[in-house]
């Protein structure tokens, strides 16, 4: 009959398996190709998103203090600052936004990997950390897709205005 593995084995597992799923799916993600981001798949947000997370949230106060990790690994882009306005680097700049976010959606559904070793408070406490680790930089991709499609449309505006 096996033995169950003791809280402090359990622990360092769970230590452990955290980053390298990061990690590992931040570098999955920079691998896959760019048109699989081209197209918002995903819901795209709404002006009252972003002022909810200008008003509640107050995300312009935090943002900045998130860690990017996609310019850590060869081929990942660089989200911390703007860089230029024109579209098509807008255009990638929001297909980078879309493939950070997904990345970590996947990251809080890594959760369901860590039920079958773990008593249920400690499913509690992984779910929590996923949730509070994910969450703020999900929330932050998509205050960024707005203000960035917007600036895309005055942008792309602005270009059509100056071939007349």
């Amino acid at each position: 009959m096996p033995t169950e593995p003791s809280l402090l084995v359990i622990a360092l597992i769970n230590t452990l398996a955290w980053p390298v799923i990061q990690l590992g799916l931040a570098w999955a993600f920079t691998r896959m190709p760019d048109h699989w981001f081209a197209r918002d798949a995903m819901a795209k947000p709404c002006p009252c998103e972003n002022r909810f997370f200008d008003r509640v949230l107050h995300i312009k106060h935090w943002k900045d203090r998130l860690p990017d990790a996609a310019s850590w690994f060869a081929g990942g882009f660089a989200k911390a600052k703007l860089t230029g306005s024109d579209p098509e680097y807008l255009r990638r700049f929001i297909r980078e936004t879309r493939r950070g976010e997904l990345c970590h959606w996947c990251s809080i559904a890594c959760v369901v990997f860590f039920l079958p070793w773990n008593p249920w408070w400690a499913d509690l406490v992984i779910a929590t950390y996923a949730i509070a680790a994910n969450l703020p930089c999900i929330l932050v991709q998509r205050y960024n897709r707005g203000r960035l499609s917007k600036l895309l449309a005055r942008s792309e505006a602005k270009a059509w205005m100056s071939r007349k």
